[in-house]
């Protein structure tokens, strides 16, 4: 994802997608936010150049940057990871990262937390579990927790690392990615899910999704079918890939 020369032209109206769940993010940076309770998780802050839009979001809707307890990193790239460390000056947060991409993290952040399959953090009412799915980078992660609206449960995950502009020779992040990105979505495949966020803005189509929140009330981030649909996608992009290379 190329940074935008005018970050604010990347503006999108933060808002919340779904129980404890808000969207804070922008065009070039997908940013979530999680209100536990008992302080805030952050979803990967970005670039560094569009930050302020990040903060600017949050305090719009009435957080403060100062409670947020963890900052999760889905992988090391500079489009998720760049702001990291100003995040956590300003707050005191731990940072997360999965511990294979520790190494390419430290350019940006020095990681508190290495994450492994199976791992879980818990803060308030919430419990993130997190699941290695190495594919777009070695070390990228995915997760999952519960959030509850209008007494009904919903599960929600990110896939960290749908996208397949590293299933080109040139940009692989390791030997075997492909398969390991293959691998990944076929484990992704056997969770069920309620809720998707997406890793980018485009991806899952966050911003048409929120305009019809927003204008009509009707909530399409809830679809317990669109993860299916999603992973179909990914490795539909994963196989398109694979197909032009052997041209």
């Amino acid at each position: 994802m190329p940074k935008y020369e005018k970050p604010w032209e990347a503006k999108i109206e933060p808002f919340r997608v779904v129980g404890n769940v808000y969207f804070v993010g922008n065009y070039q940076t997908s940013c979530h936010l999680i209100d536990t309770g008992d302080g805030l998780i952050l979803i990967d802050p970005g670039c560094a150049n569009i930050f302020y839009l990040v903060l600017h979001n949050i305090y719009e809707l009435g957080f403060n940057p100062k409670d947020i307890k963890y900052i999760i990193n889905t992988h090391w790239h500079i489009d998720h990871t760049e702001a990291t460390a100003a995040l956590a000056d300003i707050s005191g947060a731990k940072t997360l990262i999965g511990r294979y991409d520790d190494e390419k993290t430290r350019k940006f952040f020095d990681p508190d937390i290495l994450i492994s399959d199976g791992d879980e953090i818990t803060l308030g009412n919430t419990t993130v579990t997190f699941m290695e799915t190495p594919g777009h980078t070695k070390g990228t992660i995915s997760f999952f927790f519960n959030t509850e609206e209008n007494g009904k449960t919903y599960r929600v995950a990110m896939y960290g690392g749908a996208g397949v502009n590293t299933m080109v020779p040139e940009r692989f992040d390791y030997d075997g990615c492909r398969e390991g990105f293959r691998d990944s979505i076929n484990r992704l495949r056997k969770e069920k899910v309620d809720v998707v966020l997406g890793n980018h803005v485009g991806q899952t189509n966050i911003a048409g999704k929120a305009k019809i929140l927003l204008e009509t009330g009707e909530n399409k981030f809830i679809d317990e079918n669109f993860w299916q649909e999603f992973l179909n996608w990914c490795e539909k992009r994963l196989d398109d890939t694979i197909a032009k290379d052997a041209k």
